[in-house]
Parts: C-alpha cells; sequence; structure tokens
C-alpha cells in the first residue's frame, strides 16, 4: 500500500486460508483502505444554508491562490456557502475569479496579512457556520500566527487547520488537544515534522505509528498528505487513501483539499466520514484530470475544476475502471 512498494508492485490478491472471520472483523484492526462512502442525496427542497455554510479564514498579499482554491473548491465539491475572510486589499482580485465567493475583508497586518485587530468580529462570525477552515496561505507575520493560536483556542465549531495554521499551532499544541469541538489538521511531512519534533525520514519510515500516536494525543483527525495519503482518528484508525497520483504534487493542490473535505460535511456525512471521503473525491478528481490532461502539468485548478464530475461519478458508483483502482486489494 506505500510507497515504494506500491510502484514496484502489480495487482495484490488476498486469499482466504482459513482464518476464522473474528480475526479479520474485530475492532482491533485498525488499519483499512479508505474505500468511498456513499453520500446522502441531496434534498430536493434544499436551500444553499442547507448544504453547509463555511468560513475560510485565509491569505496573505503573497498568496493569493490559497484562499481562492480553498474557499471555491467547497462550491465546486457540493457545498452551499463559502465565506472567505481575506485581507481586504485582496477581495478585489480574487473576486475576479471566484464572484461565487461572499468576502468578508479583513484589517490587514503592515505586511499585508489578516490583523489580530479582526478576532472578535471573526469569532462573532464562526459561531453562525457550520465549520471554519483557519490557515491556507495565512502567511508566518507574527501577528497573524498569534492570531490563529487564539481563534483555534475560542472557535467553538468544528475546525479545519492547514498550511500555516499548522505552524502557527506547533508553538502550542495544547490549544488543540483542549478543543472541545472536532479539530482536523491536514499537515504534509514536513508540518508532521514540525508537530512531532520528528524528523521527516523517520516519519515517512514509521508513518502509520506516529499518525496514531500522534492524533490520539491530539484528540484530533489528521490528514496526512502524501502519495496514498493517511487518515488518522484518535481511536487509532488509519485510512489509506488510494486515489490521487504524482501529477497533484503541485502548488494548490491542498487547499483544494480543505474545501472539498469541508463540503462533504455540508453534504451531511458525519465529520469523521466527510474527512475520508473529502480526501477521496479529492484524489479522485485530481485522477479524472490526469486521464484527460496526462499527469504532467496538471494544477491546483485542474483539481478544483474536475471536481463536480468527479461527484457526479461518485453518485453514479463510479466506473468499472476506476473502481478497479481503488479497492486497494482484489479478494479471491
Amino acid at each position: 500500500m506505500f510507497f515504494p512498494g506500491y510502484g514496484l508492485c502489480g495487482k495484490l490478491y488476498v486469499t482466504h486460508i482459513s482464518f476464522p472471520p473474528s480475526m479479520y472483523n474485530t475492532d482491533s484492526m485498525k488499519i483499512e483502505i479508505n474505500h468511498p462512502l456513499r453520500l446522502p442525496p441531496r434534498d430536493q427542497d434544499g436551500h444553499k444554508g442547507d448544504f453547509g455554510e463555511v468560513l475560510f479564514i485565509a491569505g496573505a498579499s503573497s498568496y493569493f491562490g490559497a484562499p481562492y482554491y480553498a474557499a471555491l473548491s467547497l462550491l465546486k465539491a457540493g457545498g452551499g456557502y463559502s465565506r472567505l475572510a481575506a485581507p481586504g486589499s485582496m477581495a478585489p482580485f480574487i473576486a475576479n475569479k471566484g464572484s461565487e465567493i461572499v468576502f468578508v475583508p479583513q484589517k490587514e497586518t503592515g505586511s499585508g496579512s489578516i490583523s489580530i485587530e479582526n478576532k472578535d468580529a471573526l469569532l462573532e462570525l464562526s459561531d453562525k457556520m457550520d465549520m471554519v477552515v483557519l490557515g491556507p496561505g495565512l502567511s508566518l507575520d507574527e501577528e497573524t500566527q498569534q492570531l490563529a493560536r487564539e481563534l483555534a483556542r475560542d472557535i467553538s465549531k468544528p475546525l479545519l487547520i492547514d498550511g500555516d495554521g499548522i505552524t502557527a499551532l506547533c508553538e502550542d499544541l495544547e490549544i488543540v488537544t483542549e478543543r472541545k469541538a472536532e479539530t482536523i489538521l491536514t499537515p504534509h511531512l514536513g508540518e508532521m515534522s514540525r508537530m512531532t519534533k520528528i524528523g521527516v525520514g523517520e516519519i515517512d519510515a514509521n508513518k502509520i505509528d506516529i499518525l496514531q500516536r500522534t492524533a490520539r494525543k491530539l484528540n484530533a483527525m489528521i490528514v496526512l498528505k502524501g502519495a496514498h495519503s493517511l487518515i488518522g482518528y484518535p481511536d487509532e484508525r488509519v485510512f489509506i487513501n488510494m486515489s490521487g497520483n504524482p501529477g497533484m504534487a503541485t502548488a494548490g493542490s491542498g487547499d483544494v483539499l480543505t474545501g472539498t473535505i469541508a463540503a462533504m460535511f455540508g453534504l451531511g456525512l458525519p465529520i469523521y466520514d466527510a474527512v475520508r471521503k473529502g480526501v477521496f473525491i479529492h484524489g479522485f478528481s485530481g485522477d479524472l484530470a490526469a486521464r484527460d490532461k496526462g499527469e504532467d502539468g496538471i494544477t491546483a485548478q485542474d483539481i478544483l475544476d474536475y471536481l463536480p464530475l468527479a461527484m457526479k461519478m461518485d453518485r453514479e458508483c463510479l466506473d468499472e475502471t476506476f473502481r478497479d483502482r481503488y479497492v486497494g486489494a482484489h479478494v479471491i
């Protein structure tokens, strides 16, 4: 299931050799493939508020793409209402590409990031949301990093923390542990290394154990991004995601993931299932883009653009070509 072994393997077959079912159906088995979960049907009488209202706190003067990809991916994956709290000077430029986003312009620091002056208003708005996403392109400005820590501590709704938001919390991970509402962290290997104080090489060689320990310690859901991303839960369950391809290793891809996860929650999945489903759909969208365009040159925009088709095919139960790819192992 992991690279480099997976890249050297053909189809993997598992055959029954008379082990009693109790040995492989027990709750003590913590690791499995992220098989696609079924989405609830869209309410035929629904309005935009019924499909998820999410606030994205994101963006800084050097990062126009991250807030755009995160906020618009919620809508492209089926979510209903996307609000973006970004520095005020950025809003007109992002709106040129994502006019469907509702903007909440923010006061800025001298470096063009979100000022801590916005804290009270952001908390008030957060209380009206179904979920909050914190961190894409937020910058490493000291004032904004402090704002991220204070918001993470005080936001009472489910919170997805990505990118620079994770970096901010690495200085005080007790904030995550002490949160009452659900927390989702989406680190890549470098961010996971900063969170755990363990080297990237050691994490890469021992992903499962380190992910299990960290998710349990922080009482958080953690998506460890990479080839065959891992989804870890506080109860030590780990799901290995089989969708996705090397063409998705590109700037902005993780920002699309944040909005996709949020969309799955808005569409009615329980939050634990929404994380799994969001990771799968994100990779599936990238696979559809690669099928049509090839892996070289795929951008975050391509992943974003293929989200509606990924959702359509998923609701129609995929086709046999893709279903065969994502089973991971064939049981005979």
